[in-house]
């Protein structure tokens, strides 16, 4: 490992998609075996209570790669721009000398209306640094391209596979995402009907195995030039569409998933907002459970090709040199129902949709006790991007990022004074529930924060939701019009509500440079002199200032 006294030289920011916290062996899965993964929880930090700033592709990143919540970035769903001057990653790793690079996902909208206001061409460098949230697209790839989006006709790895023989109009479609059918039908893999069947694709052409080569192609190019560098490695995958290659398709069966979770009184006078959930149409297809046993093997087979993935990523790190400098990091950007609590999809704060896996390897000296520990502290997503800046060398910008750096948990440290609550945003302005229950844009936010104990909702409109998971851990009881919990309920609102009137909207000018002005006597230094009554005034406090010397 590295001396304690050197900063990290590399980061690899390793990122699963709709990634369930309990769906890996390290976490406790008894069927599906993870050994890579496990065995880089084995080298580093597995964080057992992690929980991303919100359980949506879009808005989670954003504040993964600012280090800020939604509230303060205003990604409040998918495809929301960052404004053009919001920092990301990219800007503090820059300042460091590193390339800070995307292969992979990223989910940003750019803010094309204030580019063309401020006359920011998109192919210039500041245009492609703004639109792709502050990363150099090595390669950019969302992971959805059906053929109603023409953008699929340009897209790298289509032209990847037509290199590789395969034909057709839309190769992401028919054949990384498809079936056949046994009249050689293309069987879409977006209906879950066909989850069980292998994707038309080899294995080594899908979209995991080619991500892993096009990250390690980038390292090799960046370790030839002798470069920093951060990549940030995205998969697509497990997310929809929920289908999987040979021999993947079939590796596991109804009796290799974990049990559901869920309990008919949470379908009895729901919460409106929660019943509006369970009423989409994912939720109601996966609270069967012919629909779960269908496709749960199939998600557990995209998270058994990303595990051998990894193994070929460490194996490839090892004979670069590269484990005795990188920093390496795995997590998701939130998990999957797979119909707990009657739900489909993410987008709601139960733990199978806000808690993530979340692991940390720093290679200094200064992490050795900590190796192979599991570390029970609530971190949050937004704690990566200081995580990152701090290990590198740099200094946190702290009126500006929101997270904590994770150094004094890697390091084993106990007595520090950690946060109280983590929390997370949501908003389903975009979605169908708005019209079920009638709300209108701007009127649909939901706000969680969970002490350890107590995981509160706020959704505006509505009471709150409330679940004491210290005796309810399945979360199964909604106690938000419980009278036997107001106290909770008040204090959880008064926490609430201190959070949110201490975000950091103040960017642009440093704590430090607020407190020299004060303490240098800027305001006088530079003639203004406000409440003097004479010249003997002033001048003893222009001498004690030491604008006078004598």
């Amino acid at each position: 490992m590295t001396d304690k006294a050197k900063d990290v030289r590399n980061v690899l920011f390793i990122m699963a998609d709709q990634l369930r916290f309990d769906y890996l062996s390290c976490a406790g899965h008894p069927h599906l075996h993870t050994p890579n993964i496990d065995a880089l929880a084995a080298r580093g930090v597995r964080f057992d209570e992690a929980y991303v700033q919100s359980p949506v592709c879009g808005s989670s990143r954003m504040s993964f790669y600012t280090g800020r919540y939604c509230r303060s970035t205003g990604a409040v769903w998918n495809n929301i721009p960052l404004r053009v001057d919001e920092l990301t990653l990219g800007d503090y790793l820059k300042e460091l000398d590193m390339r800070t690079v995307l292969v992979g996902k990223t989910h940003m909208a750019p803010n094309t209306e204030a580019m063309e206001r401020l006359g920011i061409e998109a192919s210039s460098g500041i245009g492609v640094h703004v639109s792709q949230c502050g990363f150099e697209p090595y390669e950019r790839d969302d992971g959805l391209h059906p053929t109603e989006r023409p953008a699929y006709k340009n897209l790298a790895y289509n032209k990847y596979l037509e290199k590789q023989g395969y034909e057709g109009d839309n190769l992401w479609h028919e054949w990384a995402n498809s079936a056949m059918g046994e009249d050689d039908e293309i069987l879409s893999g977006w209906l879950l009907a066909h989850a069980d069947k292998p994707a038309r694709i080899a294995d080594e052409d899908s979209e995991t195995p080619y991500m892993t080569r096009r990250a390690m192609e980038f390292i090799a190019e960046a370790d030839a030039k002798g470069e920093r560098w951060c990549c940030h490695l995205s998969y697509i995958k497990p997310h929809w569409p929920y289908i999987v290659p040979a021999p993947y398709h079939n590796m596991y069966g109804k009796d290799d998933l974990l049990p559901v979770v869920r309990h008919e009184v949470e379908r009895q006078s729901p919460h409106p907002v929660y019943g509006a959930f369970m009423e989409q149409r994912a939720s109601t297809a996966f609270a069967k459970d012919h629909v779960r046993e269908h496709v749960l093997p199939a998600y557990m087979g995209l998270i058994k090709q990303l595990d051998d993935q990894i193994g070929e990523l460490m194996k490839f790190l090892e004979e670069q040199g590269r484990l005795d400098d990188t920093m390496i990091v795995f997590t998701s950007d939130h998990g999957d129902y797979m119909g707990d609590h009657w739900m489909g999809e993410k987008d709601m704060f139960h733990q199978p949709s806000v808690k993530v896996p979340m692991i940390v390897f720093d290679p200094r000296a200064s992490a050795d006790a900590t190796r192979g520990t599991v570390e029970n502290r609530m971190i949050e997503a937004i704690d990566l991007v200081p995580t990152f800046i701090e290990a590198c060398g740099g200094t946190v910008r702290t009126h500006v990022v929101e997270g904590r750096s994770l150094e004094p948990l890697l390091a084993g440290e106990k007595d520090v004074d950690w946060r109280e609550a983590v929390f997370s945003e949501y908003d389903y302005g975009h979605q169908w529930m708005r019209q079920k229950l009638g709300r209108h844009s701007g009127e649909t936010g939901m706000t969680m924060i969970f002490d350890g104990r107590y995981k509160f909702v706020h959704c505006e409109g509505y009471r709150p939701i409330l679940h004491d998971l210290q005796e309810d851990p399945q979360e199964f009881f909604d106690r938000g019009d419980d009278p036997e919990y107001a106290s909770v309920i008040q204090r959880m609102e008064g926490l609430l509500l201190e959070w949110a009137l201490t975000r950091n909207n103040r960017v642009t000018k440093s704590d430090a440079a607020i407190d020299a002005y004060e303490d240098k006597k800027q305001q006088l230094g530079a003639g203004v002199a406000i409440g003097f009554w004479d010249e003997k005034e002033l001048e003893e406090a222009r001498r004690e200032a030491g604008f006078i010397i004598e």
